[in-house]
């Protein structure tokens, strides 16, 4: 038996924010990165809810990759202040810090956390309606997915116009952040037709408006399509759940400090490849989902096999058409300490949870050698 939650109130659009004041919040505790405050956007939003009789505390010690010191910070933050209402404001990491501080925040008080509300400026993590939260041990040097139904926001708000100046390299790090949650939900041994339904509108709009949206940041056209695109993958990842994409972008990045959604873009093609196991003679399922991706995005081929070739090709095209690099070494990592790391990235990577829904079961030498592919002229 499946289940498809989709718990969340979307409000979608240019100027949605405006809608926010009808929450009914009392006292708002407004969660961000220091960026958010220093640009204006956290007071700009203090003042929408203030237009509604709501009282605001922001707290904006936000870092990428949320550590589990400033989620407690947050979390200490808010006994001080007593919110009856958590507003997320920022991408990824601002809403995984509000969830996880959010949940842990209502167990010491009862059981309850306050209403949450997601407004992400980004177009990636899709994490306004997910009941997942990515947080770091900066000592243990792990990222931990943690899922939890109850951790999904009340409420998200998708306005474009938030987006307008996110620059070009962040923009194609989180835009392919979305293809890979679309692709992963899409073979998860967990997708349905519900899931399968969100996932592929979301590719198709990323296919269509991501280079534009990095060629052109007032684009707000490409960067609405995107903003949802994120959204909707999303929603097929909270319940699909995801692989070993993100299972070794995990790893990577907490090793490494590589952006999120970079650390998907390098793997995502060696990833898929080893999937659909091309060199295998059998036809998996996974190849076969990828070739219906193949011919729905109108790439196709002549046999599967072919059709997932030619999607691969096609992947990494756009990848250089918005400058997204191939290699690690491109990153500013070093090949030799990147090799030394790669056996405890690969078993950080087993135990990671997307793992367990990935349509291929690894061995830890296997994701050893997927990522040796990312080091430019060989693993020797």
């Amino acid at each position: 038996m499946a289940h498809f939650l989709m718990s969340t109130r979307i409000h979608m659009g240019q100027s949605s924010l405006e809608e926010i004041k009808g929450l009914g919040m009392k006292r708002a505790y407004i969660i961000c990165d220091p960026f958010m405050k220093k640009c204006g956007r956290a007071e700009e939003l203090a003042s929408i809810l203030h237009e509604a009789g709501t009282e605001t505390e922001i707290f904006s010690d936000v870092v990428p990759d949320p550590s589990i010191e400033v989620v407690t910070a947050a979390i200490q933050g808010m006994k001080k202040f007593g919110p009856d209402g958590i507003v997320a404001l920022g991408g990824g990491s601002a809403i995984d810090t509000a969830k996880a501080a959010g949940q842990l925040y209502g167990a010491m008080n009862g059981g309850a956390r306050p209403m949450l509300a997601a407004v992400p400026t980004t177009s990636g993590t899709g994490s306004e309606v997910t009941s997942f939260a990515v947080i770091s041990d900066t000592q243990a040097q792990v990222k931990y997915a943690l899922r939890d139904q109850a951790m999904v926001p009340d409420a998200a708000f998708l306005d474009p116009a938030l987006t307008a100046s996110v620059p070009p390299a962040i923009t194609a790090d989180t835009g392919m952040d979305v293809l890979t949650h679309a692709l992963e939900a899409y073979v998860s041994t967990k997708a349905d037709d519900f899931t399968d339904a969100c996932a592929e509108k979301a590719i198709r709009l990323v296919w269509q408006y991501l280079e534009r949206a990095v060629a052109d940041g007032s684009d707000m056209e490409a960067r609405e399509h995107m903003h949802n695109a994120s959204c909707v993958a999303g929603i097929a990842f909270s319940n699909a759940s995801l692989g070993i994409c993100h299972s070794m972008a995990h790893a990577l990045g907490a090793a490494f400090h590589i952006p999120h959604g970079r650390s998907n873009a390098l793997l995502l093609p060696h990833v898929v490849a080893y999937n659909a196991a091309l060199d295998y003679k059998d036809e998996s399922r996974a190849l076969l989902r990828y070739a219906q991706i193949a011919q729905m995005l109108g790439i196709g081929g002549a046999t599967p096999k072919a059709a997932v070739h030619n999607l691969l090709r096609q992947i990494r095209n756009l990848m250089k058409r918005i400058n997204e690099p191939f290699y690690v070494t491109d990153c500013r990592v070093e090949k030799e300490a990147f090799l030394e790391q790669v056996p405890v990235m690969a078993q950080k990577a087993m135990q990671d949870g997307c793992t367990e829904t990935n349509p291929r079961v690894p061995e830890p030498c296997e994701l050893e050698d997927l990522y040796r592919e990312l080091c430019k002229g060989g693993s020797v």
